[in-house]
């Protein structure tokens, strides 16, 4: 199989990057850089993560990188993201299209695919107002609600996992941890669920260790700035407990890092999610040996309460289990270790290849 990838990167992941890959200079230098740091890595498949030759990988949505590609190939400087693309396709002779960015290239893009694409897959994990996706073969992700969503839309759609990254095990089996309650990922005022639960949390912040890594909204920074304390943005400004336990936003190995430094990982759901669960943080804390404390739902198969990880039912419950583990360590640790073999089995990076077999054929 001729395997195309394409990724997506985070806004805010684009300046680290950029500082990673300062001295990349060619298309593959920059690639391996972004392949080293592990961004996104429980995406990635097989045959790109063991850079196999009949696989293509790339990030349709970076310039930098896809101008480089451009150049080394003779292509105009002015040519599009969206030409750039087709063209890597075309010259890869790509088979099967696997795509993480279909709000970027939706059904529109799909049409110009040349003829030697067989299959084109797009996975989204999210609300899609508005958007496109008809043309695409399958949509896939791991919420069932949202592929019902694709059904009802007329679209294709099929679950599909992230899987466990291999590299995670030089993190799990760190007994040196040292934050008590750690959590990474966005604080808005669109989340509100999951904001009530992260100030309630940092209220207990003399009592506990915690560590919250948070990805901010643009008007939260502002108003967090010198010129917009001067203004009357108090609504977008985070509480106090908030501001006091709070770093800048983490990712790829750096995100494996603080994992592996957790006892227990604190998970919330966004408001859209209803009652599925299994985001990427998910994951990513069971890859890392970290125990899952995580909101009651429906999780994907092996993700089990009191057995590889533990949730809770309300705000009220939430900080009555956090002291309830911190103080048993044997029980804590004996789910962490479950929940880390249950992924690494479960969610292999073998299992997923072959589960993607099943869908592009």
């Amino acid at each position: 199989m001729l395997l195309f990838q394409n990724f997506g990167l985070y806004p805010r992941y684009r300046t680290h990057f950029a500082e990673l890959a300062r001295g990349a200079s060619t298309f593959v230098q920059r690639i391996n850089v972004l392949l080293e740091d592990r961004f996104g890595a429980s995406h990635l498949l097989l045959p790109v993560d063991e850079g196999h030759p009949d696989a293509f990988f790339t990030c349709g949505d970076d310039p930098t990188l896809q101008s480089m590609w451009a150049a080394e190939r003779g292509m105009p400087r002015e040519s599009t993201l969206e030409q750039i693309l087709l063209a890597q396709i075309e010259h890869h002779r790509t088979e099967v299209f696997y795509n993480h960015d279909p709000m970027r290239y939706g059904s529109a893009f799909v049409r110009k695919l040349p003829g030697c694409v067989k299959r084109s897959i797009a996975w989204r994990a999210a609300p899609s107002r508005g958007a496109d996706f008809a043309a695409y073969d399958l949509v896939v992700c791991n919420f069932p609600s949202i592929l019902k969503s694709y059904e009802d839309a007329g679209w294709s759609s099929a679950y599909f996992a992230p899987s466990h990254d291999p590299q995670m095990n030089a993190y799990s089996g760190n007994a040196n941890r040292p934050i008590d309650v750690l959590f990474v990922g966005s604080y808005t005022r669109h989340h509100r669920k999951r904001a009530a639960m992260l100030e309630l949390l940092a209220a207990h912040r003399s009592n506990i260790r915690i560590a919250f890594y948070l990805d901010k909204s643009r008007t939260t920074r502002f108003a967090e700035s010198p010129l917009g304390r001067l203004l009357p943005l108090a609504e977008h400004r985070r509480p106090h407990d908030i501001r006091a336990v709070s770093h800048d936003p983490v990712f790829g190995r750096n995100l494996y890092e603080v994992l592996g430094q957790a006892k227990i990982v604190m998970n919330g759901a966004i408001d859209m999610a209803g009652q599925d669960r299994g985001n990427m943080r998910c994951f990513e804390a069971l890859g890392c040996g970290s125990l899952l404390l995580s909101d009651a739902g429906l999780y994907p198969d092996g993700m089990e309460d009191g057995r590889t990880l533990v949730t809770y039912e309300s705000a009220p419950d939430l900080l009555a289990r956090v002291p309830e583990l911190l103080a048993n360590e044997d029980y804590r640790t004996r789910i962490a270790h479950a929940g880390t073999e249950m992924v690494a089995d479960r969610y292999s990076r073998a299992r997923q290849w072959a589960r993607f077999n099943e869908l592009a054929n």
